[in-house]
């Protein structure tokens, strides 16, 4: 059986390519944008443009695609601007994604900013109890990711990622997007065997192992516990070969998409080499 191991991909120039780019790297599964990161309101996607995408998806043997929301969002914000620039781009998200057929959305919980941590997280279960209401024909899952918890963002601890998931109306439509980067950077020690078997320990007792639905597999630049969010290529950063070994060999996680975000090289060469080192580690 194939693994469902993967990469982001650019879809620049349409968003079939990056299935073809996928395809070329050696992927078996892919994480896209659907719209430009950078920007609040991406071009619409036409009915044609949808239609390829999915003919394409379906004739490339790749097992899923994810879906990754755009850097700007924030529904930890406050009141105003950003705020509703926010929830109007996560709602077009959810929107793409259903006319996509595309099941998993991963998302960065946001930053409360001046406020507590408490109240930041209460205004992600409010946003998202009024997304899901609005937009009730997605029939997929929000991935919360895992954060380094860099500034004021959310999402550092596995406690934060069960507040929003049981403080929601809606459950159901969560589970945990885990990156290895940033929860080492966070502070779970997965370097270690003994370490590994505590960290998922824990998340199975605070959230649920069925909940994990999708890895982000990259080294780090920075050390155990020190809330920077740095990637770095599998094995050249601070959590060498062991993490990404132990998930890859982990029967639980034998169908959960794990997608690289490492540097992608000068020419784009690095994805297949990640991939192929990756695939060296299975026993």
């Amino acid at each position: 059986m194939k693994d469902y191991l993967g990469a982001h991909m650019s879809i620049s120039g349409g968003l079939h390519l990056a299935i073809d780019r996928a395809v070329a790297a050696g992927c078996n599964a892919v994480q896209i944008f659907t719209r430009n990161s950078n920007q609040w309101k991406g071009k619409p996607v036409s009915e044609a443009d949808a239609a390829l995408f999915c003919t394409k998806f379906a004739a490339s043997g790749l097992h899923e695609v994810v879906s990754h929301d755009i850097y700007l969002i924030n529904l930890a914000a406050p009141s105003g601007e950003t705020r509703e620039k926010s929830l109007a781009a996560f709602r077009d998200e959810l929107e793409t994604c259903a006319r996509l057929s595309i099941k998993k959305i991963v998302m960065h919980p946001g930053s409360h900013l001046a406020d507590s941590p408490q109240a930041g997280l209460m205004r992600v279960i409010e946003a998202f109890d009024q997304l899901f209401s609005e937009v009730p024909y997605f029939e997929g899952r929000v991935l919360i990711e895992t954060t380094a918890g860099q500034g004021s963002n959310l999402g550092r601890t596995f406690e934060e990622l069960a507040a929003i998931i049981h403080g929601s109306r809606f459950p159901d439509k969560f589970g945990v997007c885990f990156d290895t980067c940033h929860t080492f950077a966070a502070g779970y020690n997965t370097a270690t065997e003994e370490g590994y078997a505590e960290t998922m320990a824990q998340f199975d007792r605070l959230i649920g192992l069925d909940r994990l639905l999708c890895f982000h597999l990259n080294d780090s630049k920075k050390g155990l516990g020190s809330r920077v969010d740095r990637h770095e290529h599998i094995g050249q950063g601070t959590l060498g070969l062991n993490p990404f070994r132990f998930i890859i060999n982990d029967p639980r996680f034998a169908s959960v998409p794990k997608i690289l975000e490492t540097p992608k090289g000068d020419h784009d060469e690095m994805d297949a080499v990640n991939l192929a080192l990756l695939r060296g580690l299975e026993v």
